[in-house]
């Protein structure tokens, strides 16, 4: 029987938020129940086992990812939505560097293909198409534009940029100029 007060939602909010204060790797029902003061017992009737508390979590993240970047891009094309693009990601990562985290958990085909991963993939190729790229090439400035801002933000959040100067606001800039250039050029096939 469910207790009462507890719901999947609930459970997968604060398990967002136990992420957010002591990193995504460190969630689990066990973890989740200490929370909530209750037996891991009690959370069985609303989560199948930890696996399945991330993949609720990584579906929140990106959710919540892909609603903010909509309001980012709204009305934006080229660079400056590359830009707001670009910065949904760098400033929710800082804000919730756990969710951040569970938006890069590994889901299965079937997950992946009814959450909000597919907006976030529509959303870029959109930007893309203001480049004018078409296939194969919106796939590859994808990936690259993925790997750029993921690359990026684990290197600062991990402390990689704190060692020297210039600021890292100004090294983002100029990353972010670069991709601009590389995508208005970019190389035919």
């Amino acid at each position: 029987m469910p207790r009462a007060g507890l719901t999947t939602e609930r459970l997968t909010r604060a398990g967002a938020e136990l992420a957010d204060e002591v990193g995504f790797d460190q969630v689990t029902v066990s973890a989740l129940a200490r929370r909530f003061d209750v037996k891991v017992a009690s959370l069985y009737s609303h989560l199948r086992n930890s696996q399945d508390l991330k993949t609720r979590i990584a579906l929140l993240a990106l959710e919540e990812l892909a609603d903010r970047a909509a309001e980012a891009l709204a009305g934006r094309a080229g660079k400056d939505a590359l830009t707001a693009l670009a910065n949904v990601y760098r400033d929710y990562a800082r804000e919730h560097p756990g969710r951040y985290a569970a938006a890069q958990f590994r889901l299965d085909p079937e997950t992946a293909a009814a959450s909000a991963g597919v907006r976030h993939a529509q959303m870029t190729r959109a930007i893309l198409r203001g480049y004018d790229l078409a296939e194969p090439e919106q796939t590859h400035a994808v990936r690259l534009l993925g790997s750029v801002f993921h690359g990026y933000v684990s290197l600062e959040m991990g402390g990689g940029f704190s060692h020297s100067a210039p600021d890292t606001q100004e090294t983002w800039t100029r990353t972010l100029d670069a991709l601009d250039t590389l995508l208005r050029n970019w190389p035919a096939a």
